[in-house]
């Protein structure tokens, strides 16, 4: 889609003008950050097409290596700016794995209107509007081929071999926290644990395991498992994956986000986003992100299902109990320091 060079790209109620750095609603501002703003102005510059991760970041970044959970935070804004509810993909849609497409019908005041069709397979596909009926016949036939071929690699990739096998093992990493509150610390890489730990599919590397790995790497036993430290641990101990991830809080909400990766080469094998409405409800979207990333890493839907206690059983309904029960956890399993893990657990 061409940039318009005066006007505005339109879409809905929505007005987006790249002049003023301004997002509309229905003629007034909605307010949004810059960077917020230009990770939207990349997605509807590209309507109807997949805009890949790490082209939105170099976009939106150009200068400055940021985490992928910045871009995620940014689209967690966007679509609450936009009125998007969770689950609702009206305006940007995710792309598992690879990025994101916004979705809704684009218009630019000084560019011709486009005929958008719907495919079977749910993507948008977009054409340029022919002078002639002959010509949007052709361009309609053009878009059932398109259509057909994009069901064809959807289906392939619903078939295709999983990311992980059973004697592949994965290390946790800890949660990367932009909330400020340290309640988030190390509380949620135990509740994920716990929640991961139910998969017959899945081997997690040990606590033990771990803290032996980064005594040999004459790091501390108990040392912060951040995205650097957790690969170096997983390529030590011949691991598959690392799972590292975020959480963001924005108002009262929150996001969080997981990804695994491939230690050897970096390589991206699942990732998976949830939101909670608020502190009470973040352990509920960790269930949900850790059942979606057993689904994306190749564990059947029954297995899932099967084994999938929510976390209230599996661990705690409590952040507070759960923080301290993974501090009991680790001074016992890692220090073996068993008479200062008593209070921890009571």
């Amino acid at each position: 889609m061409n940039k318009p060079e005066k006007g505005l790209y339109e879409f809905g109620p929505f007005g987006l003008d790249p002049g003023k750095r301004l997002l509309l609603r229905d003629n007034q501002p909605v307010p949004l950050q810059l960077k917020a703003f230009e990770t939207l102005l990349v997605l509807v510059r590209n309507s109807g097409q997949v805009v890949l991760k790490g082209d939105l970041m170099k976009s939106v970044w150009p200068d400055t290596f940021v985490e992928e959970s910045n871009l995620a935070q940014n689209i967690f804004v966007l679509r609450k700016a936009l009125g998007e509810r969770a689950g609702e993909h009206r305006y940007i849609a995710t792309i598992p794995g690879r990025g994101y497409r916004f979705v809704a019908k684009v218009h630019g005041r000084s560019e011709e209107e486009r005929i958008i069709v719907k495919t079977q397979a749910g993507s948008l596909v977009v054409i340029e509007e022919q002078k002639s009926p002959q010509g949007v016949w052709r361009a309609v036939a053009a878009t059932v081929v398109a259509a057909a071929l994009v069901s064809g690699v959807l289906y392939w990739r619903s078939h295709r071999a999983p990311k992980l096998t059973e004697r592949d093992s994965i290390v946790v990493a800890d949660f990367a926290n932009s909330t400020g509150d340290d309640i988030f610390d190390s509380a949620l890489r135990q509740g994920l644990s716990a929640q991961l730990e139910q998969s017959p599919f899945l081997d997690l590397v040990s606590d033990q395991r771990i803290a032996q790995t980064l005594s040999r790497m004459t790091q501390p036993k108990d040392a912060r498992l951040t995205h650097g430290l957790a690969r170096e641990v997983c390529q030590r101990t011949g691991s598959a994956a690392v799972l590292d991830g975020s959480i963001a809080q924005v108002g009262a909400q929150y996001l969080l986000t997981r990804r695994v990766l491939n230690c050897a080469n970096g390589e991206s094998l699942a990732s998976a986003q949830a939101q909670a409405m608020d502190k009470n409800h973040v352990l509920d979207a960790l269930g949900k992100l850790a059942s979606e990333v057993r689904s994306k890493l190749g564990e059947s839907l029954a297995s899932v299902q099967k084994y999938d206690a929510p976390p209230e059983d599996a661990t705690t309904a409590s952040l507070e109990a759960l923080k301290a029960y993974s501090l009991g956890y680790r001074t016992m399993s890692v220090k073996n320091d068993y008479p200062a893990a008593i209070p921890l657990f009571q």
